[in-house]
């Protein structure tokens, strides 16, 4: 489905990172990884030993992983935006600006850098896929969440507009939108051990289970697959009926 094809996923180490590359490489992509602990050499190997299947970067940004990557595979077909940032419980009268302001740069504005270095090499080529990874959250709104909420509401904003702006250059743009999926970025193996907090989060979520990161990831393949070449500016909850 994506033979050939070359792709980067930024933040690998958090939230669906690493399903979404090992996904995209068994459809025939040629994916390079991004974190911004792979400047440390002691990381990059552990995470080297523990996915040796996997190609990594030693890009600082997210920008530069792009550029790295174009560089490498001579352009750049496919751009997962995986960005992360935890998900704060700061009810309204605790939430600080301070702390909205470090999300809103996780969330919105590194998002935005990416996907501008990305249309920077894809235009030239006249096609390319840039896939947001963002949440269900904003679509449904969640209580005591709301800078995580507004966080990613504004890079769905974002995907939608920048899917129009770059269509005319062949450039689809769409944001997978996961909530309840098993990640330890936000559900740490001891919250999934508890039987009774895991039964409460389950009784949410109307399929009345947690999703897999690879259920994410399959649909980031097909979104970065020519037969998604029609679909563009969409935002796709996989959230088990959640959103």
């Amino acid at each position: 489905m994506l033979s050939g094809k070359s792709a980067v996923v930024t933040n690998v180490c958090h939230f669906v990172g690493i399903a979404a590359a090992k996904v995209l490489q068994a459809h025939g992509a040629l994916v390079r990884c991004h974190d911004v602990s792979f400047v440390d050499a002691a990381a990059r190997s552990a995470f080297v030993s523990d996915n040796p299947d996997l190609r990594v970067l030693d890009a600082h940004t997210t920008k530069d992983a792009v550029d790295q990557t174009a560089a490498e595979l001579n352009g750049l077909d496919i751009a997962v935006i995986n960005d992360f940032f935890p998900a704060l419980r700061a009810p309204m009268g605790e939430a600080t600006a301070d702390d909205f302001r470090q999300g809103l740069e996780a969330l919105m504005v590194t998002p935005f850098e990416t996907a501008s270095a990305a249309a920077r090499h894809m235009k030239p080529q006249g096609k390319g896929k840039v896939i947001f990874v963002t949440s269900a959250a904003p679509l449904h709104g969640l209580p005591n969440y709301c800078m995580y909420a507004a966080g990613r509401g504004g890079a769905n904003a974002l995907a939608l507009s920048v899917a129009k702006e770059l269509a005319r250059d062949n450039i689809q743009v769409n944001a997978v939108a996961p909530n309840y999926v098993e990640s330890e970025s936000y559900f740490p193996k001891a919250l999934l051990a508890d039987e009774k907090a895991l039964s409460k989060m389950t009784s949410k979520v109307p399929l009345g289970r947690l999703g897999k990161p690879e259920e994410v990831a399959e649909m980031i393949a097909f979104l970065a697959s020519d037969r998604s070449d029609f679909i563009t500016g969409q935002i796709i909850p996989v959230a088990g009926g959640w959103a």
